[in-house]
């Protein structure tokens, strides 16, 4: 019998960190632990104005390669544009940096034993920055244009499993599943999934929320300013604002660093990281992530279409070398699928992609119809480490007679109306999500938002499904081994490695909560002195 968990907060008040663990920990699904804890606050003998006010309180001023280009919740994807909401709003649960579920909204929760009724129970005296108090209709609303299919979000995908959402005893939210969902917890902890107001209107170009920051100003491409909330229910936040500084590129954000015109870059290359935290003048951290570099092939139309085309890129690929040469010894090797060993539970090395094998590729390219080589266009995000890392393959590919001319946009253009969906041959950057069952979900399932290989198998689907809804642990193991056969053997994917989070500051600075999604760093706590 699946036994019913119940996870409840040690407290609601602000003085307790939101960090501090429940005594008992129940193991959670996708192999993570869930962890319900308090708001985030100071330390437990601190009340949190005198945590306010015992710390420096300059303004922290934070810089990111790159400005938003649109920050209504349902479209947000980019780190930069991510971030800024996760400094005004709030979720219900968040996630730590060890993939774990932690409070924000909801103080505790507990599931059904058939795990498809999921009740919240919601801290009470929660405001908005207009001084009006959070409500259950809120969220309602909030989870409502989430899921509702007209918004063509990925979020209509991630929760229409959602059959309904009412209010329950107390300040609590009871949400009824068609289907079971282990990961449902992780699923409201989506990037997308910040609370907004009821009937909120101009979405993206106002800003009300909850959250730890309220916006004081913001200058598109340039900078979004933002002062500390006095009321926020976890605690004020240690510095007395945050300030974001949008940079042409990340070269431009780190030279900013060195130049003491910031304080924080979140985003680097491998070569400056490692530049930077030799250097004594910075604090530099590291963690790992299943963030990775998504190398695909359209496989719904030639040449992508054709099995053998497909296998010859796999074949012309040393993995290895591209990890040594672009990744620096950050992170870990891939093996062409989305699940890395930051999901110890579900990952295996059983499989194993090919190794390279320039002249089969190219007598495999020769049957497919390309006797003389395949020409194409690589198009990619102009990101330091990807531009390496599509030149890198550029070079091996060329040895089996696979052409390519890389192509650098900016992220802006590589991402607009959709453009990295629809081209034949793309890198595109995935960050780093707390449980697998996400990637499948949203990008490999037949028809899935954004599935951009365009591809389509009968096999993936069903594990695919078996893995997002049974509640036998193994089983769930089984599907997701299956699932990394089939996109080894015969997927229309390369990922060559997991990338590492980097964080690099002044001495300073001190208490930023990096994460593995960059733009859901948290800096409540952070301190400048």
């Amino acid at each position: 019998m699946v036994q019913k968990t119940h996870f409840i907060a040690e407290s609601a008040s602000p003085e307790i960190p939101r960090r501090v663990f429940l005594k008992v920990l129940v193991a959670g699904a996708a192999g993570f632990a869930v962890v319900s804890c308090t708001p985030a606050g100071s330390t437990p003998t601190q009340s949190a104005t005198e945590a306010a006010t015992s710390e420096a309180t300059k303004t922290l001023k934070v810089a990111w390669g790159g400005a938003p280009a649109g920050l209504d919740p349902l479209t947000a994807s980019a780190d930069t544009e991510i971030a800024f909401l996760n400094a005004v709003y709030d979720y219900l649960v968040d996630t730590n940096a060890k993939s774990e579920v932690v409070a924000r909204l909801a103080k505790s929760w507990d599931a059904s034993e058939d795990g498809k009724t999921y009740t919240l129970n919601i801290v009470e005296g929660v405001k908005f920055h207009d001084g009006s108090d959070l409500t259950l209709d809120d969220i309602i609303w909030t989870f409502d244009r989430l899921r509702d299919p007209a918004s063509k979000s990925p979020t209509s995908d991630l929760y229409k499993g959602i059959e309904s959402i009412e209010k329950g005893d107390g300040n609590s939210l009871v949400f009824h599943l068609s289907d079971p969902n282990p990961d449902f917890l992780f699923s409201l902890s989506d990037n997308h999934a910040v609370i907004l107001k009821a009937n909120a209107s101009d979405i993206g170009d106002k800003f009300n929320g909850t959250g730890p920051f309220q916006l004081q100003e913001y200058t598109k491409e340039d900078r979004a300013v933002f002062t500390t909330n006095p009321n926020y229910f976890g605690g004020v936040p240690s510095v007395s604002g945050l300030e974001f500084v949008y940079f042409p590129d990340v070269g431009a954000a780190v030279n900013a660093l060195k130049g003491g015109v910031v304080d924080v870059v979140l985003r680097m290359d491998n070569p400056t990281f490692k530049d930077l935290s030799a250097n004594v003048e910075y604090t530099s951290i590291q963690i790992a992530t299943n963030g990775h570099d998504l190398v695909r092939l359209r496989a719904d139309r030639q040449p992508g279409s054709d099995p053998r085309v497909r296998q010859a890129f796999k074949l012309a690929t040393d993995r290895q070398a591209i990890f040594d040469r672009t990744q620096l010894g950050f992170g870990a090797l891939g093996r062409d699928t989305p699940i890395g060993p930051l999901y110890a539970a579900y990952y295996t090395e059983e499989f194993s992609p090919p190794e390279r094998d320039v002249e089969k590729a190219k007598s495999l390219l020769a049957e497919a119809g390309f006797p003389t080589g395949l020409a194409m266009t690589l198009y990619v995000p102009n990101l330091p480490d990807r531009v390496a890392l599509a030149q890198t393959l550029a070079a091996q590919w060329e040895e089996a007679g696979i052409h390519v001319t890389v192509e650098p946009q900016e992220e802006s253009v590589y991402y607009a109306d959709n453009g990295w969906l629809e081209v034949d041959l793309g890198i595109t950057p995935w960050g780093s999500r707390p449980a697998p069952q996400f990637y499948l979900d949203v990008a490999y399932k037949t028809g899935a938002v954004w599935n951009e290989a365009h591809f389509s198998d009968p096999d993936l689907d069903k594990q695919i499904d078996i893995a997002g809804t049974t509640l036998d642990e193994d089983k769930r193991k089984a599907a997701y081994k299956e699932v990394q056969r089939i996109l080894i053997d015969h997927g229309p994917v390369i990922i060559p490695y997991f990338f590492a989070q980097f964080g690099v500051s002044a001495k300073n600075v001190g208490g930023v909560d990096v994460q593995p999604f960059a733009g859901r760093t948290n800096f409540n706590r952070a301190t400048n002195k």
